[in-house]
Order: structure tokens, then C-alpha cells, then sequence
């Protein structure tokens, strides 16, 4: 059973002239039981966004316009005595629960959203280095986090579990005692992920896990969310601007750009059949040790404003590829193995299959090979499409 989806996800920031920024549209994906999922795209695309969202975590001048995060989870007061949606609250059309046992978290007000934040989904915030209160000790924190949603355990035992935790981590678990400033940088980010998995949550949201960190830490934290994964269980959501971080941990992932998901599927797919122009733009813009002599591609231009955004392809501007039909329309999804009879693209019905934003799919063979060439993405090119 998916643990996750999110269906038409749809979030704006309103702004002081009474306009808004669409911060993400219509987005739609899923997350399944032990799977790693991650969202990856420049900085401002709305990845942040969409994650914090998911548990109300926006800022005060942020919403969620339309759209639906269904998790499998049922509030306390919502369950019976096996754990199961009472059919009563199943029937109550003001009760967002479906009978399948999960919940709409984004028709949740904020007692209720409380419930579900560290005991079921849990987040790494992209500022970790910052997250943790310098007057309090380290494991009193994580103590916190464990009776606020564990009240039958006692504080001898929430410490008891605060320095395990600790201790899985890398850090010794005598540590528990001191306070944020004595750890290092990397130390910060293990006992940030400790606090998140105090309550055993079913999913992580592991926001820009590795950023600050030197390349030695990095591995060393990839490899300590993947042995927290496999031990508990957990999923986990990634978001990253690195898609070197998504080929090495992700299941599947969902790449974005101006608040839309260009392309999505599993990883290795992505990877190696990649189906969409602003996706073969990140990959010429990384460098791989498999091509010592490869020069580093930058995409020319700069990403979309999304006060007001037009109608049409929030990546045309910046596409060497784009044609008229990408000016008066974003365009939808479609299955990059799946074909009509007259062998034309079709859109996609299935979320976890290999899907791409782009009207040129049919031409993806001359794409790929077009986009390895540095002077396709100049500037000069693209004023001239």
C-alpha cells in the first residue's frame, strides 16, 4: 500500500500588493513503504516548499491553494481499537479520512497536523546547523520530542532512548549532556537525524541533508540515513539541488523547475533515459568521473518569475528545444515508454511510471544527442529557436 500521495498539490505565498507566487503546481507524486523518493531542481523551485507543506510548516504568508496529501495514518481519536478509521469518521464528509485507512493531511488544522509531526513523519529541515536550541542540552531535545507524543514513557527512559540514538548516529552517547555550539558541523546533522527518528516515524523529510558539508561528511551521512532506513524501515523523502545525491540514494525521484515536475520515474530510468530538456540541462551542468575530458554545460538564463507565470512551458525560455506549442500551454505528462497505435506519445495514467512535461517526445532520440553539445544550450542559440 503507498504510504504517501500527493495529488494536485498546489501552494502560493501571498505577497504585500495581494498578488501571490505559485510556489508549486499541480504537482503530483507518490512514496511507498522502505522507499527513498527524492525531488531535485534548482534553488527556488518549490521543493522545500511542497515538503514543508505536507506537515504545515509554510510560513504565515503561505497556503495550500488546491490539492489533496493523502498518509496512512488515522488520528488517535479517529481510530478504533485496532488502529483502523471508525466507519462513523469513514462516513462524516467534514472528517478527511478515506477507508483505506489514510488521511488528508492537507484538510488537517494545526492540533491535528501536531499529532502527526515526529510520530509519523518526521523532517530534517534544511538548516539543520541551526536547528537545535543553543540553551538546551542535546538530548533534552530530543527527550522533548519523545514525551511530547509518548506520554506513557517516563523521562528515564526517553533519555535512555536519546543516547541510543545518539550513539547510532556516531556520536558517543555521554554527548546527550552537551549543547549545541560544542558539537561540530557534521555532528549537528547526526544528532538533528537522532531527534527525527526518536519517534519511530514512518516517513523522513530530509531537506538538503548534505548542504555545508565536506564530501568525507556527506558520504559518511548518506550512508547512516540508508542503515536508518534499512533498520527502521522508514521512507524517506529527499530534497536536494545535487543530483548526485539523488542517483546514489533515490528509488525514484521527480525533477523540478519553476514550481512544476518536469520529469519523474524511477532513478536509473531518469538517468538513463532521460526525457526532458531541463533534465539533460542539470546532467550537462555535473560533472561525472566517467569522462575525464567532459566540460561542465551551464543552462544559459535564469529560472521563471512565479508572481504572475504565463501559460505556457515554465522551462521555454531557457530550451533550446522549445517550440510554439510550448507558448500557449504547460504541457501535461506523458509515459515516455508507452505509444498510441500510430506509435504517437501518450499522457500518463500511471504516477510510478517513467514520465516527462515536454510536447518533443517523440523526438527524444535527437534531443538527447543535441543537448551533449555545448553550443546548443548557448545564448545565441536560444535567442535564434
Amino acid at each position: 500500500m503507498t504510504l504517501l500521495e500527493v495529488n494536485d498539490l498546489s501552494i502560493r505565498y501571498a505577497v504585500d500588493d495581494g498578488s501571490s507566487v505559485h510556489a508549486s503546481d499541480d504537482v503530483n507524486f507518490s512514496v511507498e513503504p522502505g522507499e527513498t523518493y527524492g525531488l531535485v531542481g534548482e534553488s527556488g523551485c518549490g521543493k522545500t516548499t511542497l515538503a514543508k507543506s505536507l506537515v504545515h510548516l509554510l510560513d504565515d504568508n503561505g497556503y495550500i491553494e488546491d490539492g489533496e496529501v493523502w498518509f496512512d495514518t488515522t488520528l488517535p481519536q479517529w481510530a478504533d481499537e485496532n488502529g483502523d478509521p471508525k466507519q462513523s469518521v469513514i462516513d462524516d464528509p467534514d472528517k478527511p479520512v478515506r477507508a483505506d485507512g489514510k488521511t488528508d493531511l492537507a484538510r488537517l488544522d494545526s492540533k491535528q497536523i501536531r499529532d502527526i509531526r515526529w510520530r509519523d513523519i518526521a523532517i530534517i529541515p534544511q538548516s539543520a546547523m541551526n536547528a537545535l536550541n543553543p540553551v538546551y542540552k542535546v538530548g533534552d531535545q530530543i527527550v522533548e520530542a519523545i514525551l511530547r507524543h509518548e506520554p506513557e514513557t517516563t523521562a528515564e527512559e526517553a533519555d535512555e532512548r536519546a543516547r541510543d540514538l545518539l550513539e547510532r548516529v556516531g556520536i558517543e552517547p555521554d554527548r546527550a549532556d552537551d549543547y549545541a555550539h560544542q558539537f561540530s558541523g557534521g555532528m549537528k546533522q547526526r544528532a538533528v537525524i537522532a531527534m527525527a527518528m526518536a519517534c519511530s516515524p514512518d516517513l523522513l523529510i530530509a531537506d538538503e541533508p548534505t548542504t555545508a558539508l565536506d564530501v568525507i561528511i556527506q558520504d559518511r551521512i548518506l550512508e547512516e540515513l540508508e542503515a536508518l532506513q534499512e533498520e527502521f524501515g522508514v521512507s524517506i523523502l529527499v530534497i536536494s539541488h545535487d543530483i548526485s545525491v539523488m542517483a546514489e540514494i533515490c528509488d525514484r525521484m521527480a525533477v523540478m523547475y519553476g514550481g512544476k515536475v518536469m520529469e519523474s520515474g524511477r532513478t536509473e530510468d531518469i538517468f538513463e533515459e532521460t526525457a526532458n530538456p531541463y533534465t539533460l540541462g542539470l546532467k550537462n551542468s555535473f560533472p561525472t568521473i566517467t569522462s575525464k575530458d567532459q566540460d561542465l554545460v551551464s543552462i544559459p538564463g535564469t529560472p521563471p518569475t512565479l508572481r504572475d507565470p504565463d501559460e505556457g512551458c515554465r522551462f521555454r525560455e531557457r530550451c533550446p528545444f522549445a517550440v510554439e506549442e510550448c507558448h500557449a500551454a504547460h504541457p501535461p505528462m506523458y509515459d515516455v515508454a508507452a505509444a498510441d497505435a500510430d506509435g504517437r506519445a501518450v499522457e500518463a495514467t500511471d504516477r510510478r511510471a517513467h514520465t516527462t512535461a515536454c510536447y518533443r517526445i517523440d523526438d527524444l532520440e535527437q534531443l538527447r544527442t543535441d543537448a551533449l553539445n555545448e553550443s546548443t544550450w548557448t545564448d545565441q542559440t536560444i535567442e535564434n529557436r
